[in-house]
């Protein structure tokens, strides 16, 4: 009888260590795709519960939402594809300059267009392809978030220098960039904690200066200045639409690179010369 017991007992753990052994077996197999689509294959036999191919859930409050594999491919080409256009025009305009002030002004301008495009698909790239390295990628998404602040304010750079101000007006000058350097503070100290702050900082440094700018005696360019404004503004929608909207991040860029193609527009007839005058130069 005891031989039977223990028998018996032999027999009724091993179907459950068998199991056990399943159940092992499947987690190591869904991690193993997890892991494939980690490192950016785009897979549809990978999607895991609670995904689908072109959308995630919203992130938490204080977290950051995890795009897929087809919306991070999205968010690295819809910039990735501006930073030659953004290098040619940034030249153009150095090449039109006819001082040292305009040639400063088109350097500064160019420098915050084309960090844009580059940091922005970098950090989408580390995001994509090496999200595992968690320092480098908070890093880098720390620099996506800072040099927003750099670009608005090398944004309004070519208006604030190349225009006449008043006694008053003249101080957006410095403190356009004092604005700036706050908000890397504030970034630096609070990165992803109060995202509506920060959206707030964003917005009130896009328009501050547009107060000054339209106060100016020269009105030329200021219907395209501002038509880039509200293209950025109604690009915000998508911009806190992640999980809402499928791939609303990358629908975002497309905003913002529309947006600065018609600042560039307007910088580049109202503020530097015309093409005829650019074919005389070379």
């Amino acid at each position: 009888m005891p031989g039977n017991v223990r028998l018996m007992g032999t027999s009724s753990v091993l179907p459950k260590a068998k199991r056990n052994h399943d159940v092992l077996s499947l987690e190591h197999e869904v991690s193993h795709e997890d892991w494939r689509g980690f490192k950016g294959g785009c897979n549809t036999g990978s999607a895991m519960v609670g995904k689908t191919l072109f959308m995630n859930h919203r992130a938490p409050a204080n977290g950051r939402y995890k795009p897929t594999c087809y919306e991070h491919a999205a968010n690295c080409y819809t910039h990735a594809f501006l930073i030659v256009p953004a290098i040619v025009g940034s030249a153009l305009l150095h090449r039109l300059s006819d001082d040292c002030w305009e040639k400063i002004t088109a350097w500064i301008y160019g420098m915050g267009l084309c960090a844009l495009f580059i940091v922005s698909t970098v950090f989408h790239i580390v995001a994509w392809k090496k999200s595992h390295l968690r320092t480098v990628e908070h890093w880098f998404h720390m620099c996506d978030r800072m040099v927003i602040y750099f670009f608005i304010a090398a944004s309004y750079a070519p208006w604030l220098n190349l225009r006449e101000l008043g006694p008053l007006a003249s101080h957006m000058r410095w403190f356009i960039w004092l604005m700036a350097a706050g908000g890397t503070i504030y970034v630096f100290l609070y990165h992803e904690k109060y995202k509506v702050i920060e959206l707030f900082f964003y917005l009130t440094m896009g328009f501050s200066p547009a107060l000054v700018v339209t106060s100016m005696n020269n009105t030329d360019g200021l219907h395209e200045l501002a038509c880039g404004g509200l293209i950025y503004c109604l690009g915000v929608v998508f911009f806190k639409s992640d999980g809402i909207i499928p791939f609303a991040h990358a629908i975002w860029h497309l905003f913002v690179a529309t947006a600065a193609a018609v600042h560039y527009y307007a910088i580049w007839k109202y503020l530097y010369r015309s093409p005829t005058d650019f074919m005389r130069h070379l």
